[in-house]
């Protein structure tokens, strides 16, 4: 069945995570009051960062996405010099993000994007963390 309402797809995926077994209690504890309030905020952004990916759809992380979209501003052509200039800054800013989890990791953030840059897979990036290239979305960034 399809349907526009939000409420209507808020229920239905409440209704699949049930019928999935997608149902989970979360107990949260602390030694403070402070500290289980903290704790419960926790969850909650991060289930409502799930909640969204699984409606929405996730990208890679690293910078990985901006840097996609570097290439997509690449054959963008503003109307005048003013707007050229204009691309021209957001594709070098949009670098940085990856750039900088390279140099966090002690490589050459050039070189670490142009090893991205060469695999077109959307999901193909670098985890500093592991020190390898792969791709991102199986590893969980």
């Amino acid at each position: 069945a399809e349907t526009t309402s939000d409420f209507d797809r808020e229920k239905l995926q409440e209704r699949l995570a049930r019928l999935a077994g997608g149902v989970a209690v979360i107990r949260v504890g602390g030694a403070t009051e402070v500290e289980v309030r903290e704790k419960k905020d926790r969850i909650d952004d991060a289930m409502n960062a799930t909640r969204a990916a699984v409606a929405e759809g996730i990208l890679p992380g690293g910078g990985v996405a901006l840097l996609r979209a570097g290439r997509a501003l690449k054959k963008l052509k503003g109307s005048n010099e003013d707007q050229q200039v204009g691309i021209a800054i957001v594709r070098k800013a949009i670098t940085w993000p990856a750039r900088q989890i390279a140099i966090n990791a002690g490589l050459e953030g050039s070189v670490v994007i142009a090893g991205i840059l060469e695999n077109d897979d959307n999901a193909y990036g670098y985890d500093a963390q592991s020190g390898v290239y792969g791709d991102l979305v199986s590893k969980g960034i």
